[in-house]
């Protein structure tokens, strides 16, 4: 990572209080740009030809409409940062458009394929079932992102409380409920994590604690135990990860008639376009059903 690279990072750090999940997208996205554009000089070298080059190339790479737009975004980004700093007299990808995205639906789970993953996620009689239970619990329950949720302490939750404060993208505070079926799961969890926990030794301070560097739960890991317990409730696990339990809390939420102002805060989204997608998915079903079941109902 080239010193201006790093420069960058630290402005969005400090300036735009970047998480450290957007840090390393960023990180990743100007790397990949500068391993590229390496013959033409690098970021700070390359010819406004070389930039568009690059540009064309994401999409012939086969990446995903989403993740070519964030690369062009970060090179733009940059691009703007190094002219602000006096590095360069130019923008190289200033005639570069972005590209236009179809807005897909999220993927979510009906009710009854959260109760079987429930199932199959506590059908051993171990811990770490236990553990999974909550954690599945606590996403479907309170809507965490995965980030909030494997970074909760085991304090927050010792008290047996209503709801979190949950500290979110942008360092802003918003409550995370949480049901009769999450504080019992995680109470149950508790019992084992601390049964498992040897004497004299300092407990860990995370809630779902791990032997990694992190000290706590990987996305990665949670992922990995949900595809398991996905396969044994007869679930496609390319339909499951612990950010469809987000999707699936916000559209069972707007399906029972909840305000969307509310389910907005309750996902600590910034603007509420973000959260009417999942309208298009709350009001798909009901649409469906109708057109199979009404008598009246008659295919096009």
């Amino acid at each position: 990572m080239t010193p201006q690279v790093e420069a960058f990072l630290e402005m969005m750090a400090v300036e735009r209080d970047a998480s450290p999940h957007t840090l390393s997208a960023y990180g990743r996205d100007l790397t990949d740009a500068e391993v590229w554009l390496g013959d033409a000089g690098g970021l700070m070298g390359a010819s406004q030809e070389a930039v568009e080059a690059w540009f064309a190339d994401l999409s012939r790479r086969g990446l995903s409409a989403a993740t070519a737009a964030r690369r062009r975004s970060s090179v733009r980004q940059f691009y703007r940062f190094a002219l602000g700093e006096g590095w360069r007299s130019d923008d190289p990808s200033r005639r570069i458009d972005a590209p236009k995205q179809g807005r897909s639906l999220p993927k979510t789970l009906s009710r009854d394929e959260i109760e079987a993953l429930l199932t199959a996620a506590g059908a051993a009689d171990s811990a770490a079932a236990l553990r999974l239970v909550a954690l599945v619990e606590m996403a479907y329950a309170s809507g965490l992102r995965v980030s909030e949720l494997l970074a909760l302490k085991v304090e927050a939750v010792r008290r047996d409380p209503a709801y979190l404060i949950v500290r979110g993208k942008g360092g802003k505070e918003r409550l995370a409920p949480l049901n009769a079926a999450a504080r019992q799961a995680i109470k149950a969890w508790l019992d084992a994590r601390d049964a498992t926990h040897k004497p004299n030794t300092p407990d860990s301070a995370w809630l779902f604690p791990s032997h990694g560097k992190t000290g706590h739960l990987t996305p990665r890991r949670f992922a990995q135990l949900l595809d398991q317990a996905a396969l044994a409730a007869d679930i496609d696990p390319a339909r499951v990860s612990p950010h469809v339990l987000r999707h699936a809390f916000a559209t069972h939420l707007l399906e029972g008639g909840a305000d969307l102002r509310v389910v907005q805060t309750l996902l600590g989204h910034a603007d509420i376009s973000t959260t009417q997608i999942y309208t298009h998915v709350a009001t798909d079903r009901p649409a469906q059903v109708v057109h199979s079941k009404h008598p009246l109902a008659k295919d096009d």
